[in-house]
């Protein structure tokens, strides 16, 4: 899986970092690491901060988007101590650009790809090569993160690609900032379809998976994890470790992550 050609807007990026840099004082008071992670991670991130939090630890601050755009935020001067990446292109990319810590990333999470519709829909789709999408989209859209940016709507135009589908649909995807932006869309019945990862469908009861994608349809979905050379929290480094124990790995399990 190659890196994406277009990627968000520097002026984006820039924003959002200057807004975490405004929070810098108050985060160095609080000595809590801060961390990026991706959008996919809301609600299983936060209950490992909870639970490292519970331990008598400062509160980790998380700053959840998608994988591209936090390569962005860090590129532009973000101050952050862990990431989170939901592929490792983008990780790649933030080592190549020098901004992460020798010999600290390591193998974290996976996922798997997953169709969904909303709730109500009695849809049920097997997925294969060949199979009817675009005739199952009807008249409407489907939601994916951007294909050429977030690492979940890479994966899925990979998928969709190798499956033969991608050529009938890819004028009518609704491209999202962000995997949980998609997720919104179809939550919200806005789009009859959408790409997402299986915890995110998990995580939001107003839609249902109708179909699962071979794991052959498209490159492994990893997420490593990284400290940034950055740091400067005093927890960032003892963060880390938790999230890669046994304790931290089953926070995430329970969330329906795959745990390397």
């Amino acid at each position: 899986m190659a890196l994406p050609r277009t990627r968000p807007p520097r002026a984006t990026a820039s924003l959002l970092a200057a807004l975490l840099l405004a929070l810098l004082p108050g985060m160095a008071q609080a000595r809590g690491p801060l961390v990026l992670a991706a959008a996919s991670l809301q609600e299983a991130m936060t209950a490992a901060a909870g639970r490292w939090t519970a331990k008598g630890h400062e509160p980790p601050v998380i700053s959840f988007a998608a994988s591209s755009a936090l390569a962005r935020q860090i590129e532009a001067g973000a101050p952050a101590d862990l990431l989170v990446s939901a592929d490792t292109q983008w990780m790649d990319h933030v080592a190549a650009a020098g901004f992460v810590a020798r010999g600290s990333r390591a193998p974290f999470l996976t996922n798997q790809l997953v169709l969904i519709a909303p709730a109500a829909s009695r849809l049920s789709l097997a997925i294969r090569p060949g199979f009817p999408l675009a005739r199952a989209l009807g008249n409407g859209r489907l939601a994916m993160g951007d294909p050429d940016a977030v690492p979940a709507g890479i994966y899925g135009k990979e998928a969709l690609t190798r499956l033969g589908a991608w050529p009938h649909v890819a004028g009518r995807v609704a491209r999202a900032e962000s995997v949980r932006a998609a997720l919104a869309l179809v939550a919200r019945g806005e789009a009859p379809l959408g790409v997402v990862y299986a915890t995110d469908a998990r995580a939001e009861p107003r839609v249902r998976v109708v179909g699962v994608f071979p794991e052959t349809s498209h490159a492994p979905i990893l997420y490593p994890l990284a400290r940034l050379t950055g740091a400067t929290s005093r927890d960032a480094e003892a963060f880390h470790r938790f999230l890669l124990s046994g304790e931290g790995k089953a926070i995430f399990r329970r969330f329906g992550f795959g745990a390397r």
